[in-house]
């Protein structure tokens, strides 16, 4: 006997006060719930109804047990409906899913994530477009950018924070070796420096540290020896000992701890930006999107791995 459908028969009966209404209610034969209330009876070794020709009543062992029954009941149904609206929604995970990035967050973190996303949610397309240029979401019709910093000032996109995102200046050994280490903001100013095109400041670039319990800051316009609109390319410039670059954590990190680059001005904080998902405010957000970006966020939250990794070298120091 299946006891969670004897009990739903039980609670049925003492709600309708018959066998027959009880069937009619649950697509079974009055012969039936009469054989399933027995069988719940011999199991309990109680008897729970009084029968008549007339009305079916509780007895007192009745009355104790449909409570705690009753409340089983509602549990295994709402559990029921929550496991339906989980597969619905895993159901719904299909189509397209149009995707941009940054080009160095989108290369060496976002497509693997993708990647994985994808391989959990086989009926999905993703769609991931890098691309440096600040892109309108909703005109190019994209379900979710990925945004460094520049969040806009938009009702129409909404945004969910995904993680830090750490500038950090380095350079490689030889870099250094031949033109001496900076001990002072600025020193840059007799440095090359690889310029990232779309910082929102130009070549100003801020610093800002905390030396004998006074905050001091610091803007030093720096001379770009070589420029790019691709955080990647000025990375690679760097290693290769062009000079020194401002890039961000993320795309740093493992140079730093194999020693290939080395951190510039460590005692000096540059401006901290954000990771951000956006997608557009008016529309519903869809089961895809939302998987995606709680993905995202599990992946990348409380610290990214990019900053756990430095964090446990002694290199970086989380707030």
């Amino acid at each position: 006997m299946d006891q969670l459908r004897a009990m739903e028969v039980f609670v049925e009966v003492a709600r309708q006060r018959s066998f027959t209404a009880a069937g009619q209610r649950l697509g079974l034969t009055r012969a039936m719930v009469s054989k399933t209330i027995m069988q719940l009876e011999e199991r309990l070794n109680a008897r729970l109804l009084h029968r008549s020709t007339r009305e079916v009543s509780l007895t007192d062992a009745g009355r104790a047990y449909l409570a705690p029954c009753m409340a089983t009941v509602s549990q295994a149904q709402e559990a029921a409906r929550m496991v339906a609206h989980v597969a619905q929604a895993g159901a719904e995970l299909a189509g397209p899913l149009r995707i941009q990035a940054p080009s160095s967050f989108g290369s060496a973190w976002l497509a693997d994530a993708v990647a994985r996303f994808s391989l959990l949610h086989p009926q999905v397309q993703a769609e991931l477009f890098v691309d440096d240029a600040l892109l309108d979401p909703i005109r190019h019709g994209f379900d979710l950018t990925i945004r460094v910093g520049g969040i806009p000032d938009s009702s129409a996109l909404a945004m969910r924070p995904l993680a830090p995102c750490r500038g950090v200046l380095c350079a490689s050994p030889a870099y250094l070796a031949q033109w001496g280490v900076p001990q002072v903001p600025q020193d840059l100013l007799r440095h090359q420096c690889l310029h990232f095109s779309h910082l929102t400041d130009g070549t100003n670039w801020h610093f800002r540290r905390v030396h004998e319990g006074q905050n001091e800051e610091v803007s030093v316009r720096v001379q770009a020896g070589f420029t790019a609109n691709n955080g990647l390319v000025l990375h690679q410039a760097a290693q290769r000992g062009l000079g020194i670059v401002y890039s961000t954590t993320f795309l740093a990190w493992r140079n730093l701890l194999d020693g290939s680059l080395l951190p510039v001005l460590p005692g000096w904080s540059l401006p901290l930006n954000h990771l951000s998902a956006l997608y557009p405010a008016s529309r519903q957000l869809s089961p895809k999107v939302r998987a995606l970006i709680d993905f995202l966020v599990a992946e990348y939250q409380p610290v990214p791995p990019w900053d756990r990794e430095l964090a446990a070298a002694g290199m970086l120091p989380l707030e």
